[in-house]
């Protein structure tokens, strides 16, 4: 009996940690997807991507839940209280109205950053070091790059000493911005105009604020709503005679005339991984935050002709792409 139960006992002792891994990765993993906005679907293949090249096949062992607000950002909890009730076991999002909105609706379910302007000082995560929570993934840097677009404006628009900050009244995250582009501004001879909107319907209204103001520019903020019409942002921009620098590329290949900031379709990439992690058993709590390390610069050149802007050399020869 005794050799009965030593054997019981050694069994046991080799199979619970795998039945603890069994547990830790689902045999089909239902990971969702979450956006406020109308992003490029080819982002949200860049994640697709990734999750294939780990082993995540679509059907098999992997059932993906998109869910998107469509510009409705007051259906997002709903959408979030679906996706609970589904018991997803990752919800992966970007932009930090829908992190924000996320992290309200539950502690429990990892959340996936695929970008935040200001994940600490949102209060989404303690520290990129060690998150301690249910959020982890990746940072744009984005607070952190508003000197460097005012700069960029300067340079593009030298006679002009005004810039429009164009901001999200419904977006905390732009109260950073606005300090920062204070903060900035003043040094390199700028004077900076907070121009804020809730929705589509403010933009004439701004735009209109902005040409009285005489900015020369406008800095259109990382924001879920304003990233998902970038291409009507565009086009008023071109009818106030505006150069305008917004922090993606897909802004300028809509028709802005330049786009600096980390690049959307890495960080889309990188999220597989931290799904990957988490569903083998990672806690976001403990997987650090990560900040980019690539930037890009666009320029496009057409909306600079029509602009009747000159864009000078010392930044054309930093461009990473220049859209003919």
């Amino acid at each position: 009996m005794r050799l009965i139960g030593l054997v019981v006992l050694l069994v046991s002792l080799v199979t619970a940690p795998l039945a603890a891994e069994a547990q830790q990765r689902p045999s089909v993993a239902r990971v969702a997807f979450l956006e406020g906005g109308n992003l490029e679907s080819s982002l949200w293949q860049a994640t697709r991507d990734g999750l294939r090249e780990l082993g995540y096949v679509e059907g098999q062992n992997l059932i993906i839940e998109y869910r998107s607000a469509n510009g409705q950002f007051d259906q997002v909890p709903e959408l979030l209280a679906e996706l609970i009730r589904l018991h997803v076991d990752v919800i992966v999002t970007i932009g930090d109205p829908v992190v924000f909105a996320a992290k309200q609706a539950t502690g429990t379910i990892p959340i996936v950053m695929a970008g935040s302007g200001d994940p600490v000082g949102r209060g989404f995560v303690a520290s990129l070091a060690r998150p301690g929570g249910n959020i982890t993934g990746m940072s744009l840097l984005a607070v952190a790059l508003t000197g460097k677009w005012l700069e960029l404006a300067k340079e593009v628009v030298p006679r002009s000493s005004r810039v429009a900050i164009l901001a999200n009244s419904g977006n905390p995250t732009h109260r950073l911005f606005w300090a920062e582009a204070q903060a900035s501004a003043q040094p390199i001879g700028l004077t900076v105009y907070n121009a804020e909107v809730r929705g589509p319907g403010d933009f004439e209204r701004a735009f209109a604020s902005i040409a009285q103001e005489r900015a020369g520019a406008v800095v259109v903020l990382a924001d879920p709503m304003l990233g998902s019409h970038r291409l009507r942002l565009a086009e008023l921009s071109a009818k106030h005679r505006l150069a305008s620098i917004s922090p993606f590329r897909e802004a300028a290949e809509s028709g802005g005339l330049i786009s600096y900031g980390p690049s959307l379709r890495a960080n889309f990439r990188r999220a597989a991984t931290y799904v990957d992690r988490i569903l083998k058993g990672g806690k976001p709590a403990d997987l650090p935050v990560e900040q980019p390390t690539t930037f890009e610069l666009v320029i496009n050149l057409k909306t600079a002709r029509a602009l009747g802007l000159t864009i000078p050399q010392s930044v054309l020869i930093r461009a990473n792409q220049v859209i003919e």
